[in-house]
This record gives structure tokens, C-alpha cells and sequence, in this order.
């Protein structure tokens, strides 16, 4: 690598953490994953605990969808996005290309928005993002720890050669 394009390489990593860029970066990165349910990602299918949607409450519309996709994507109506009335939450779904699929994590995904909303930090939901977000910070210090046995491990390998 020469010094002129390690030197623009240097300034586009600059450019970045400027704050014009950032929001930029935080949007793409937040719409580039479909968000799935957090329970059903957690492996479980179905929460009886979860509070029930009554179809009185909510207000659907099917409206086109973003994204990647091309003509497919930008000339059907198979984005639902779904109002709790009562809450004001609303939910916008365009995970696959069927309606209906798409209408039933709409509401899996409100139900479960709307049980951490009544519920706050006694909800289901709350629970497994708190023990989710606990078992990655786990694995995250036993890493380090791994990384710091094998880092003195060298060391001592590199002393009993001198």
C-alpha cells in the first residue's frame, strides 16, 4: 500500500466518526436485519404470558414495502404496518413476501412491544433480552480471559527460550 492511498484510507476512517456520517451508519445498520420476535428468537414458539390483541384495537394497512428487492419489493402492497390504538405503538413488517406471513409476526412482534410497554420490566420480553444481553457479556469476558491465558502463555514460552 502507498503512503497517498494510506493516507486517504486514514481519512475516510476520520470522516466516519464525524457526526454526519454516523447517523448515516446507525440507519443503514438498523434496517439492514429483519427484526424478528425476541421470544420466538429466543427459542420459544409461544408466550401465554405475552397480554392479547383484540382486532377492535388494532388498525392495519398494507402499504409498499423498501429496500432491497427491485420491482418485486416496490410494486406490491405486502408491507403491513400495524397500530395499537390504546398504546400509539406501531409496527411495520415486510419480512417476507406474503401478507399474511407478514401479518402474523406484525402481531407477534406488537404483542410483544405492547406487553413491555404495560408490563416494563416485569414483561417475558424484558426477562430474555436481560439474560440475552447477560450471556453475551459472559461469553465476551470469558473470551478475554482465553485471550490473556494464551497472551502469558507466550510470554512464559518466550522466557524459558531466552
Amino acid at each position: 500500500m502507498n503512503v497517498p492511498s494510506l493516507f486517504h484510507f486514514t481519512f475516510l476512517l476520520r470522516a466516519v466518526r464525524t457526526a454526519s456520517w454516523r447517523s448515516w451508519i446507525l440507519r443503514k445498520q438498523r434496517f439492514s436485519l429483519p427484526r424478528a420476535p425476541l421470544l420466538q428468537a429466543a427459542g420459544k414458539k409461544n408466550s401465554s404470558n405475552l397480554l392479547g390483541l383484540s382486532e377492535a384495537e388494532l388498525k392495519e394497512q398494507f402499504v409498499r414495502g423498501d429496500g432491497p428487492g427491485g420491482q418485486a419489493t416496490n410494486k406490491t402492497n405486502n408491507c403491513v404496518v400495524l397500530k395499537h390504538i390504546p398504546s400509539g405503538i406501531v409496527v411495520k413488517c415486510h419480512q417476507t413476501r406474503s401478507v399474511e406471513q407478514n401479518r402474523k409476526i406484525a402481531r407477534e412482534i406488537l404483542q410483544e412491544k405492547i406487553d413491555l410497554f404495560y408490563k416494563g420490566e416485569d414483561s417475558d420480553v424484558f426477562k430474555e433480552k436481560k439474560a440475552s444481553e447477560k450471556k453475551k457479556q459472559e461469553k465476551k469476558r470469558r473470551a478475554k480471559e482465553n485471550l490473556e491465558r494464551k497472551k502469558h502463555f507466550k510470554e512464559m514460552q518466550q522466557l524459558d527460550k531466552k
